[in-house]
């Protein structure tokens, strides 16, 4: 395990390559592994660093979080390890946080690429809209194996490869706490980039699966209605997850975005 300490708690991260930084950041429920297959083919070009957001994966497990708490773990992370600037990208809610930092602190991103984010809050499915209500993320905590069961009758229609999702799911919902899982994607509910979006003047894109059921995949219209100059992809064949559902693809159009530096 490796990891830095923030003022906010202990921040678990993965680095594989040699090269130019890049940062990657993860879904709701989810950890750096996601970014696995991506970062291994990278690894002869950049140096990808894929953070664990506090809440999750093997962070701090205390705190306040949402989607600004990220912006400015994902900010003191870079700092701690001498990052000045590099390329951001992040799937789902660590998309939203990309962007949010690229406005927040736009020194700190040289171009920002997302996977199936919501830039306002609305773009997310009625279920997770309901996960962000206390007393209904306490019923999911008190009957985890239903739970679980729900889940795994549900990720047929969330991924291709539904098993390997299921098994990634399992294993980091182990790792979250009742608070991140109800209080990230609460924040992430009431998120509305699009106010500061044309503020933007690095190189941005967008990938969305045309068959995502989690986050509308209308979403990266919104995103290019803001930045007149993002490059947006749609996925034919994914569903939320495109790093999943077309690896090869996927990878090929994020290797593209980042050596046109």
């Amino acid at each position: 395990m490796v990891a830095i300490v923030t003022d906010r708690g202990i921040v678990h991260y993965e680095a594989i390559g040699r090269g130019k930084p890049v940062i990657l950041l993860h879904c709701w429920l989810g950890s750096w592994s996601y970014w696995l297959p991506t970062m291994q083919l990278l690894a002869s070009r950049y140096k990808t660093y894929a953070l664990d957001f506090w809440g999750f994966g093997e962070s701090a497990k205390h705190g306040v979080f949402t989607v600004a708490e990220y912006v400015e773990m994902v900010n003191q992370f870079m700092g701690r390890l001498g990052v000045e600037r590099a390329p951001v990208m992040g799937h789902s809610m660590g998309g939203t946080v990309s962007l949010s930092l690229a406005l927040m602190y736009p020194q700190r991103v040289s171009r920002v690429a997302v996977a199936g984010s919501p830039v306002v809050g609305s773009g997310l499915a009625v279920p997770l809209k309901l996960a962000g209500n206390r007393r209904i993320a306490g019923l999911l905590y008190r009957f985890p194996r239903a739970f679980a069961f729900g889940m795994r009758i549900a990720s047929r229609f969330y991924a291709r490869d539904w098993r390997t999702w299921y098994e990634m799911f399992q294993k980091d919902l182990s790792s979250t706490t009742m608070n991140s899982f109800s209080d990230s994607i609460r924040d992430l509910r009431f998120t509305d980039l699009r106010p500061r979006l044309q503020e933007l003047r690095i190189p941005v894109m967008g990938v969305y699966g045309v068959k995502d059921n989690i986050v509308d995949p209308h979403q990266g219209h919104v995103l290019q209605t803001g930045v007149k100059h993002a490059l947006i992809h749609y996925f034919e064949g994914s569903g939320h997850f495109p790093m999943l559902d077309e690896k090869d693809h996927f990878n090929q159009v994020v290797q593209n975005f980042l050596d046109l530096q």
